[in-house]
This record gives C-alpha cells, structure tokens and sequence, in this order.
C-alpha cells in the first residue's frame, strides 16, 4: 500500500510540475507580440540606423560588430552594439538612436573581468 501512494505522489507531483511549466511557458510568450509592436515603433521613430549606431561604435573601438540591437534603457531607445575588439574583448557601446551619441560603454576582456560601465 505504500508503494502504491509513493507512485501516486510521484505522479500527482510530476503531472503538477509539467501543468504548471506549459502555464508559464504560454504566460512568457504572450507578451512577445507586444514586445515586438514596441520595438518596431522604438525603430520607426529612431532617427539614427542600425548601420550608423555600427559605425559609431567602431569609431570609438576598432574591430568587428558581433551584436546590434535596439532597447529601451531609462525611457530612451537606445542601439546596443557589441564590438570583438584586436584584443579579442567584446565591447558593448550604447548609442542614442534620437543624437546618435555614445552613452555608455563597458566589455569583457577573455580572462572574464568585465570592465566598469563609463557613463559619456
């Protein structure tokens, strides 16, 4: 008889776990339409283009653009570029999307100590 109730504990446990996963899982990408709305009017309204935020951030640190992406920091829409630096550091540069001007910068190095954020 117990081994009966410990199968059924295992099972209620498990059915409750998979139930509550599906549930998070549809609460999670509910919002990603609204998301997507947001951002696509963050990049109607942004008067600088992804490609001139790349070239603001190669300016300020040579190399290669290994991310850009658009989001919204402090009630501003602002581009996100990583940079792959000479010296294999990955460099994030944010870049205004309404001035075009630098805001912040901060990296990696390889050795994983990450450089403090310089606010411009």
């Amino acid at each position: 008889m117990d081994k009966k109730m410990g199968i059924v504990a295992t099972v209620v446990i498990g059915m409750g776990l998979i139930v509550g996963g599906m549930v998070w899982s549809g609460e999670k990408d509910r919002h990603k339409g609204d998301d997507a709305k947001e951002v696509i009017a963050m990049a109607m309204n942004a008067k600088i283009t992804i490609e001139q935020a790349m070239a603001t951030a190669l300016e300020n640190f040579p190399g290669k653009v290994i991310e850009a992406e658009l989001e919204k920091k402090q009630d501003k829409a602002v581009w996100e570029v990583e940079v792959l630096t000479a010296e294999q550091g990955i460099m994030k540069v944010d870049v205004d999307a309404e001035s075009g001007a630098v805001i912040t910068t901060g990296g990696k190095i390889p050795d994983k100590t990450s450089a403090p954020a310089r606010k411009l």
